[in-house]
Protein backbone atom coordinates (compact mmCIF):
# COMPACT_ATOMS: atom_id res chain seq x y z
CA UNK A 1 0.00 0.00 0.00
CA UNK A 2 1.04 3.32 -0.76
CA UNK A 3 0.76 6.13 2.06
CA UNK A 4 0.32 9.32 1.39
CA UNK A 5 1.29 12.06 4.21
CA UNK A 6 0.11 15.57 4.61
CA UNK A 7 2.91 18.12 5.07
CA UNK A 8 2.56 21.70 5.98
CA UNK A 9 4.93 24.25 4.72
CA UNK A 10 6.90 26.16 7.42
CA UNK A 11 8.97 28.80 5.57
CA UNK A 12 10.79 26.19 3.27
CA UNK A 13 10.63 23.14 6.55
CA UNK A 14 7.80 20.48 5.99
CA UNK A 15 6.50 19.50 9.18
CA UNK A 16 4.38 16.26 9.05
CA UNK A 17 0.95 17.14 9.74
CA UNK A 18 -1.07 13.73 9.12
CA UNK A 19 0.00 10.30 8.03
CA UNK A 20 -2.22 7.80 5.68
CA UNK A 21 -4.11 10.19 4.16
CA UNK A 22 -7.20 9.20 2.38
CA UNK A 23 -9.30 11.62 1.41
CA UNK A 24 -8.57 15.42 1.03
CA UNK A 25 -11.19 18.28 -0.11
CA UNK A 26 -10.99 22.03 0.38
CA UNK A 27 -14.09 23.72 2.32
CA UNK A 28 -13.84 27.59 2.24
CA UNK A 29 -10.05 28.73 2.86
CA UNK A 30 -9.84 25.33 4.82
CA UNK A 31 -8.44 22.01 4.03
CA UNK A 32 -10.39 18.81 5.74
CA UNK A 33 -8.35 15.81 5.78
CA UNK A 34 -9.03 11.99 6.85
CA UNK A 35 -7.05 9.26 7.14
CA UNK A 36 -7.32 5.59 6.77
CA UNK A 37 -7.83 4.73 10.81
CA UNK A 38 -10.89 7.66 10.94
CA UNK A 39 -8.57 10.06 11.87
CA UNK A 40 -9.76 13.98 11.02
CA UNK A 41 -8.14 17.16 10.86
CA UNK A 42 -9.04 20.82 9.03
CA UNK A 43 -5.93 22.55 8.39
CA UNK A 44 -6.82 26.37 7.80
CA UNK A 45 -5.00 27.12 4.83
CA UNK A 46 -4.72 25.70 1.14
CA UNK A 47 -3.26 23.08 -0.51
CA UNK A 48 -0.09 24.07 -2.38
CA UNK A 49 0.98 21.21 -3.39
CA UNK A 50 -0.09 17.29 -4.48
CA UNK A 51 3.11 14.62 -5.65
CA UNK A 52 1.73 11.41 -6.44
CA UNK A 53 4.93 10.24 -7.45
CA UNK A 54 6.72 10.78 -3.74
CA UNK A 55 3.06 10.56 -1.94
CA UNK A 56 3.16 13.64 -0.19
CA UNK A 57 0.18 16.72 0.26
CA UNK A 58 2.13 20.00 1.06
CA UNK A 59 -0.15 22.71 3.07
CA UNK A 60 0.43 26.28 3.19
CA UNK A 61 -1.07 28.77 5.49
Amino acid sequence: MCDTNAYIDNKGTEELYLENVNLIRPEDGRVYLKNLFGEEKTFDGTIKEISLNSHKIILKS
